[in-house]
């Protein structure tokens, strides 16, 4: 039987029923803290590129690349949590709270289990993995150490990730924000002193960057457990929650690992075109790595309204209102195209600007801004794949996002920034030409998806 609302779970400023009251108050709502502690982690990989960046192209071009496999691994981690975030907001929205603490107590022992193999795997893996790109000796020594610094404590940031965002699916959307406050903070202070060697600390170079994340993720992770233990929202997970349970971690797997593989192969294919542009030089590399950081920062009312609508359709579904589910999504992707609109143009104006922010070098932001002003195109249409997917994910249905991943990946995506790249007079920029037709033609295939509302059956 559903658990009936106590003191410890009544509902609060920091429990809202997003099931009830206006949409679109409720998306904006539940998005903007989201949206702020992506906003939090960009931030701070920006900093970390802009004082790196002091270093010379070839540490952007290291950090570029040891960032891309640090997305590449992080993408399985965000699969995993999909699953649990599905099944906390479904309960949570049929008023199941005590089933809510146990699946985030599974979630808990699962992802800790695969934090520590991923630990393994990183520091044992990062030097053959890096010399696949065939970097000079100097940018791949730097690339190997920021690996082997940041999956030494990659277990924390695993704990505080899945926390913070199982608290969310639960309807409290401030606690995660401030604690991920918290992390960003320390991360920008320390960065600079162990990059640089300012005052007492040693001069690190890029494996500065790398333990100013770890030592931040560490004290992340404390607040987080505080967090799930204490009481202050709804979830209140105790020792009994965390009997382990195989018949809830294969429902948590059975939804998750469509997106594991999903997030794994977006992010491996994005390791693919790091492989075809590395022959163009140093210079295209980090390019492709300054672009990186300013296309994840430009995306950062997605990220937050992706992941809101994904809690409202999750509760909606839980609380039997799909129409109201599917609402959301189409508000969330509405929305979200002002804000695309309104950053490409930025973009446009301010191309040589935005990359001179990073880098001195007038080679490099010639390349940057080319790479920046193409990748604009693909921003005017990218909230018609961000918007449904984020409803498709949370209503836990996340095969449809495997499928449409492979097709956009590895049928378009990859050829056509193999072949493009090969014709002359193109070369380099035909790649970047490449992701954008990719992004046009997933967002046809998520309208047309969503539009058949196939993901409101989807049982958890």
């Amino acid at each position: 039987m559903p658990e009936t609302v106590t003191p410890s779970n009544k509902i609060s400023a920091y429990n809202k029923d997003w099931t009830q009251g206006p949409i679109v108050r409720n998306l904006l709502l539940l998005s903007w803290p989201m949206a702020l502690m992506e906003t939090l982690f960009v931030i701070s990989q920006t900093a970390d590129m802009v004082w790196v960046g002091r270093l010379g192209a070839s540490a952007i071009a290291a950090m570029g690349v040891a960032f891309m496999i640090v997305m590449l691994v992080m993408s399985l981690d965000f699969g995993l949590v999909v699953g649990s975030r599905a099944m906390v907001a479904r309960f949570i929205g049929a008023g199941d709270i005590k089933t809510a603490n146990h699946v985030a107590a599974q979630s808990l022992l699962l992802v800790i289990a695969w934090g520590l193999l991923m630990t393994l795997l990183g520091i044992t893996l990062a030097e053959p993995v890096v010399r696949i790109f065939g970097l000079e000796a100097g940018v791949a020594a730097d690339a190997v150490t920021y690996l082997r610094i940041t999956f030494a404590g990659w277990i924390a940031m695993d704990i505080m990730v899945v926390i913070l965002y199982i608290v969310q699916a639960s309807g409290d959307v401030i606690r995660p924000m401030l604690i991920e406050a918290c992390t960003r903070i320390i991360h920008l202070v320390l960065c600079p002193f162990l990059v640089l060697g300012l005052w007492i600390f040693p001069r690190m170079g890029v494996g500065g960057a790398a333990l100013a994340g770890i030592i931040a993720q560490g004290i992340g992770a404390l607040l987080a457990f505080w967090l799930l233990f204490g009481g202050a929202t709804r979830l209140h997970v105790t020792r009994k929650d965390f009997t382990l349970d195989f018949s809830i971690i294969g429902r948590i797997l059975k939804i998750g690992l469509p997106a594991l593989v999903t997030n794994f192969q977006r992010s491996f294919a994005g390791f693919v075109i790091t492989l075809l542009i590395a022959p163009f030089g140093t210079n295209a590399v980090a390019a492709h790595s300054l672009f990186y950081r300013i296309e994840n920062f430009i995306m950062l009312p997605g990220y937050g309204l992706g992941m809101g609508a994904g809690i409202l359709v999750g509760q909606n579904l839980g609380a039997g209102q799909p129409e109201r589910a599917e609402k959301g999504g189409w508000m969330a992707t509405f929305i979200l195209e002002g804000f695309m609109i309104i950053f490409s143009a930025i973009m446009l104006v301010w191309t040589e600007g935005v990359i001179g922010l990073f880098t001195t070098d007038p080679e490099l932001v010639e390349m940057g801004a080319l790479f920046l002003r193409i990748g604009t195109v693909g921003f005017l249409v990218l909230a018609f794949t961000s918007g449904p997917q984020g409803s498709i994910s949370g209503a836990g249905d996340t095969v449809p996002n495997l499928f449409i991943g492979l097709i956009i990946n590895w049928l378009i995506q990859i050829p056509l920034a193999f072949w493009l790249s090969r014709i002359d007079g193109i070369g380099v920029l035909g790649i970047r030409w490449a992701l954008v037709i990719s992004i046009a033609v997933s967002s046809v295939l998520y309208v047309v998806y969503f539009k058949l509302g196939r993901w409101k059956h989807k049982k958890v």
